[in-house]
């Protein structure tokens, strides 16, 4: 962690953090956002393949939600990230998002990072390219879902990004 994040604790998150996780998803301005519920659940039975930032007040201001593949369970799919505005620009993305694969990398094989990506989502790309950079690992790019796959109105198409082999 930088000195910018000195003063925030990363661990997994709790039922009690499922309001504040809707709440930061629902201000990023970004995220498909899910209902409420969802994230109550995500903190019930994701905790231990996700992560949140906590302020010294133990406040989420940032999160990294996933799961491990159910086809193939040495690959952390990461569903969304986000980060409080006020705490933007300190790589607090990037801390998460090493600290929740070094905790799973410790308990269990981890070999790959899968995200998706719309097109034009520069600050996405960058954290994930970073990821890959830092790791030393290979990044693969293909259109997941196309575009016509949404049956609720325009959206753009989601681009897989599959970053490994990871080796910790």
């Amino acid at each position: 962690m930088t000195a910018a994040q000195a003063d925030l604790r990363i661990d997994r998150p709790s039922v009690a953090d499922g309001a504040a996780l809707w709440r930061l998803a629902k201000e990023s301005g970004t995220l498909d956002l899910n209902s409420s519920y969802s994230y109550l659940l995500w903190c019930r039975d994701f905790a231990a393949t996700s992560a949140v930032a906590r302020a010294e007040d133990g406040e989420p201001v940032g999160f990294v939600t996933g799961y491990a593949r159910p086809e193939d369970p040495h690959t952390l799919l990461v569903w969304q990230v986000a980060v409080d505005a006020a705490h933007r620009g300190r790589g607090l993305a990037a801390a998460l998002l090493d600290g929740l694969t070094a905790r799973l990398a410790a308990e269990r094989p981890l070999t790959a990072v899968e995200t998706t990506v719309t097109p034009g989502n520069t600050a996405s790309e960058r954290l994930f390219a970073s990821y890959a950079e830092r790791h030393r690992a290979g990044v693969t790019r293909e259109v997941l879902f196309g575009s016509g796959l949404f049956p609720d109105g325009p959206h753009d198409p989601e681009v897989l990004y599959r970053i490994g082999p990871l080796s910790f």
